[in-house]
């Protein structure tokens, strides 16, 4: 491609056509796009980066304003999947009481999707004047994601049945007259961590507990992983933060606009952008302070 870009070049500077130009200019920006992508690659070096992704994300105190920040990060990532032209599948979705989503679940298919994604894990915070609040006052909201990759079966994650808590309820939340009149979703309490999993998206009680199970078994393996790499830290006196868990990056919409990650440092002032899906930027510095870290 560079070789026929740089062809092209000559021949429409060489005959002035400005049509030429702007065929160069689309096919330099494809490279960009291309040689971007490339990096990011070689960048992704955990065992299950190039897996799909859950994504789970639950509000904050707050009611009502956390409920709806919920919502705009589901937007956001909803979004950004459809940018990278990734599949995704609501698994689990619990409405706010007056507007937003108390908390929800999807999965995110597409090559790469936890290895991009696992940058997101940590609490976001929304800072902005309250659409519900008469008096116009500013509001800080919190809100909770969780990041997990799908794990085939040939990873081996030891669950003992009798340590687990299995209700069924009726779905809320879209899903046909039949998914809502009986109870199909599943609820998953794994009792010695307290743990808890659901799925509601399929009518079948039986693949609902099927897809519950797959999360708990990506649960119960992240939740090992960390507490490996913490025994590390204190072995190695390593105290770089792990960050699940932290606060990890600011929305402030007033008194000023700007986007910050508070682990790598990087900003954006244009919040727009960001909150309609533009957080590669915001992925890419991540994934390389992760690697100088």
């Amino acid at each position: 491609m560079w070789e026929e870009a740089d062809l092209l070049l000559q021949l429409a500077l060489e005959e002035e056509d400005l049509e030429s130009e702007k065929e160069v200019a689309i096919l330099l920006d494809d490279l960009e796009k291309q040689a971007a992508s490339f990096e990011l690659e070689c960048l992704f070096s955990g065992e299950f980066d190039a897996n799909n992704a859950m994504l789970t994300i639950h509000a904050g105190a707050g009611g009502t304003e956390a409920q709806d920040w919920v919502g705009m990060l589901m937007r956001m990532y909803l979004r950004w999947a459809e940018e990278k032209k990734f599949n995704t599948e609501m698994l689990d979705y619990l409405p706010g009481d007056e507007a937003g989503v108390k908390s929800m679940t999807m999965m995110i298919k597409g090559h790469n999707a936890y290895g991009l994604l696992r940058s997101e894990m940590g609490i976001h915070r929304l800072v902005r004047i309250s659409p519900f609040d008469a008096s116009g006052r500013r509001h800080t909201s919190f809100a909770s994601v969780f990041i997990f990759p799908e794990i085939d079966d040939t990873i081996e994650v030891d669950i003992n049945e009798k340590d687990l808590r299995i209700d069924t309820y009726r779905a809320s939340g879209a899903g046909g007259q039949h998914v809502n009149k009986t109870s199909s979703a599943i609820r998953i309490t794994h009792l010695p961590t307290g743990i808890v999993v659901q799925c509601q998206n399929e009518r079948s009680q039986h693949r609902n507990k099927d897809t519950a199970m797959k999360m708990l078994k990506a649960r119960l393996y992240e939740r090992e992983k960390e507490f490996q790499q913490e025994e590390h830290q204190k072995l190695s006196g390593d105290k770089k933060e792990i960050a699940w868990g932290s606060q990890i990056r600011s929305y402030v919409l007033q008194p000023y606009r700007m986007v910050k990650d508070h682990r790598t440092d990087f900003e954006m002032g244009n919040v727009d952008s960001v909150l309609n899906g533009n957080i590669d930027s915001f992925i890419k510095s991540y994934l390389l302070w992760q690697i100088r870290g």
